[in-house]
C-alpha cells in the first residue's frame, strides 16, 4: 500500500525559510545567512511547496517562479521555472519527491502554465516525472588575444556598466534577446537582484558587466568574474557568468573584448550555445577549446495542446504522434503537420514516445530520427521518423536557455 505524503503550499516566510534550509542541506551546504535571506530569500510571485513528516517537520521542498519560454517560431508560452527541489537525506526513498513533483505539476497545470522547466543537479532523476533535456551547451576556453580572421563578423562598440546601470539596462535587453532563441526565458526581479547585486559573501566578489552596441542599438551583454592564476604578472582567467548576443557581430564583439582584456591568460565559459561557432572566426581554431558538453534546460510539457499549438512547424508530410505522460492521464494522439496540430483520436500512430522524450525534439535540440535511433521514440510506420524530421525542423538558432536558476 502506497503512503500518502503531506505536501503543503508554503506561504508563511518562516516555513519557506525552513524549506530553503532543507534544500541547501541536500546540496551539502549550510543555511543562508539572515542577510542573504532578507535580500533575496523569496518573492511574492513564487510558489513554494514542502513535504511534512507526521510530526510536522518539513523534510522536502520545491519552488518555482513564473517565466515565459520561447519556442521554435518565436512564440512565448507561460512556464514555471522550477528550483529548490530536494528531500532530506534521512527521508529519501519513500516517495516524497514523487509526491512533491505530482503536487507541483498539478499546481502548474491548474495555473494555466504550458510547461515547467528546470536545471537538474542529477540527470537520472527527472525523466520519470516527464522532464527531458531540451537544450545542451558546450563548455569552452579561449586563449587571450587570439587572432581573428579578417572575414569574421564586424563588431560594434562595447561599454562597461556599473551595477546600478546594469540593473536598469540588462533585464529588458535580456528579455528581448531571449525572445529570439528557443529555450530563452524571462527572468524575475529577484533573479536579477541576486545576479547583479548579491548579498552575503558573494557581494564582495569581483564582477564586471559590459554591453555591446550594434547599428540598431544594444544587442548583447556579458557578465564575468575572474579565477586568480598561480603565476605573477596577471595570469588570471576570466570566467563568463552570462553572455547573450543577438547577432554574430555581437558575439564576435563581446568575445573580442573579453579576450583582449589585459592581465588575463584565457576566457572560459560554461554551457555556451551549440551554434555559437566561435572557432570559425579565429585564425587558429585551436585557440578555442570545447572542454565539455552538458545538459542545459530540462522541459516538461504540461499542456500538450497549448505547447504543440504555440510552436511553428516545418514543411513536410504530416505525422501522427502518440504521447504518454508518466504522472497523469495519457497525453493523447496528435496529427502534426505544416498546417498545425489537431487531436488524432484513435488513429493508429506513426510514432510514439513519452513526454520526457518529446522535449528534445520540441525545442529542436534533437531530431525525431535521432531519438528513434536511440530508442527514445518508437517508429510504427516505416519512414515516419524521417518525415517527422522535416515537420519538426524550423529555421532559427539552436535551442539554449542561458539562465541558471
Amino acid at each position: 500500500m502506497s503512503t500518502v505524503h503531506d505536501v503543503r503550499t508554503l506561504t508563511d516566510p518562516a516555513d519557506r525559510r525552513a524549506a530553503s534550509d532543507v534544500f541547501h542541506g541536500t546540496l551539502h551546504r549550510g543555511p543562508v545567512s539572515d542577510e542573504v535571506w532578507e535580500a533575496h530569500g523569496q518573492a511574492a510571485d513564487e510558489h513554494w511547496l514542502g513535504v511534512y513528516t507526521a510530526d510536522g517537520e518539513i523534510v522536502g521542498s520545491a519552488n518555482s517562479f513564473p517565466t515565459r519560454l520561447t519556442v521554435p517560431g518565436g512564440a512565448g508560452v507561460a512556464a514555471a521555472a522550477v528550483s529548490g527541489v530536494g528531500v532530506r537525506a534521512d527521508s529519501t526513498r519513500a516517495g516524497r519527491l514523487t509526491a512533491l513533483m505530482r503536487a507541483q505539476l498539478s499546481a502548474v497545470r491548474d495555473r494555466g502554465d504550458t510547461a515547467a522547466v528546470l536545471r537538474a543537479s542529477e540527470a537520472a532523476i527527472y525523466g520519470r516525472y516527464g522532464y527531458g533535456v531540451a537544450s545542451r551547451g558546450d563548455h569552452v576556453t579561449v586563449t587571450a588575444r587570439p587572432g581573428w580572421r579578417p572575414d569574421a563578423p564586424a563588431a560594434g562598440t562595447v561599454r562597461m556598466l556599473d551595477r546600478a546601470e546594469a540593473a536598469k539596462v540588462l533585464p529588458d535587453l535580456q528579455d528581448r534577446l531571449a525572445a529570439g532563441r528557443p529555450g530563452g526565458m524571462t527572468r524575475t526581479a529577484r533573479w536579477w537582484r541576486r545576479a547583479i547585486d548579491p548579498a552575503g559573501p558573494a557581494a564582495g566578489e569581483y564582477k564586471a558587466i559590459a554591453v555591446h552596441t550594434g547599428p540598431d542599438g544594444d544587442d548583447g551583454f556579458a557578465v564575468w568574474g575572474v579565477t586568480e592564476g598561480d603565476l605573477p604578472g596577471g595570469r588570471d582567467e576570466i570566467r563568463i557568468q552570462q553572455l547573450w548576443a543577438g547577432s554574430p557581430a555581437a558575439t564576435a564583439g563581446l568575445w573580442r573584448f573579453l579576450t583582449g582584456i589585459d592581465l588575463a591568460a584565457a576566457v572560459s565559459a560554461w554551457s555556451r550555445p551549440l551554434d555559437e561557432d566561435l572557432d570559425l572566426m579565429l585564425t587558429d581554431l585551436r585557440a578555442h577549446r570545447v572542454t565539455g558538453r552538458s545538459d542545459d534546460l530540462w522541459l516538461r510539457i504540461v499542456d500538450v495542446a497549448g505547447a504543440l499549438g504555440a510552436r511553428a512547424w516545418g514543411a513536410g508530410d504530416p505525422v501522427v504522434l502518440r504521447l504518454h505522460d508518466p504522472l497523469f492521464d495519457d497525453a493523447g494522439t496528435w496529427r502534426i503537420g505544416p498546417d498545425g496540430v489537431a487531436p488524432a483520436g484513435d488513429t493508429l500512430p506513426d510514432l510514439e514516445c513519452g513526454l520526457e522524450s518529446l522535449g528534445p525534439a520540441f525545442l529542436g535540440d534533437r531530431t525525431p530520427s535521432a531519438l528513434a535511433r536511440g530508442g527514445r521514440w518508437t517508429e510504427h510506420t516505416l519512414g515516419a521518423a524521417a518525415r517527422a524530421d522535416a515537420v519538426f525542423a524550423v529555421p532559427g538558432p539552436a535551442p539554449w536557455c542561458g539562465t541558471f536558476f
